[in-house]
């Protein structure tokens, strides 16, 4: 089984911004809820600025808590 590459130092993101709200849907299930490492493959690094990032955007109204 191949391991997965991250996304972030893939494509030589050094920084996640909370308002690049494209991205950060891309590690989001269709419930709204984040999706693990094991499942993206990204960085433990990159998760948890993923985590602060989603975090900051849902409190700020620009993702949703819960989705349908």
């Amino acid at each position: 089984m191949e391991k997965k590459q991250c996304f972030f130092t893939h494509n030589n993101i050094k920084y996640i911004d909370y308002k690049d709200t494209d991205i950060l849907k891309k590690f989001l299930n269709p419930h709204g809820r984040m999706v693990s490492r094991k499942r993206t493959g990204t960085c433990s690094k990159s998760q948890r600025q993923l985590a602060v990032a989603v975090k900051r955007a849902r409190f700020l109204g620009l993702l949703p808590y819960v989705a349908r």
